[in-house]
């Protein structure tokens, strides 16, 4: 338990400040699937449509402070591998 009424506060803002970035991610997990649901039925108009709306918000997620810039990056990119990929 928190001693101080600063050390509250920043547990309490930390709570907060976790509901929000679990949210975030499990938001961009879920984009992040939708591709991958796209890729493996092998519609690529579907998998580069749901690419398109997944970008933005792993981009989002890193100015959020998310993710890190690379791992946004390496994720996009793999995905963007795979959809280019279809045939």
């Amino acid at each position: 338990m928190a001693n101080t009424t600063q050390s509250a506060k920043r547990a309490r803002q930390n709570e907060k400040r976790f509901a929000i970035n679990k949210a975030r991610r499990s938001r961009i997990r879920t984009y992040i699937r939708k591709v991958e649901e796209a890729i493996a039925s092998g519609d690529k108009a579907a998998a580069t449509a749901a690419l398109k709306t997944a970008q933005p918000e792993l981009m989002r997620g890193v100015t959020k402070g998310v993710f890190h810039k690379n791992t946004a990056s390496r994720k996009m990119s793999r995905l963007s591998a795979r959809v280019k990929a279809l045939g």
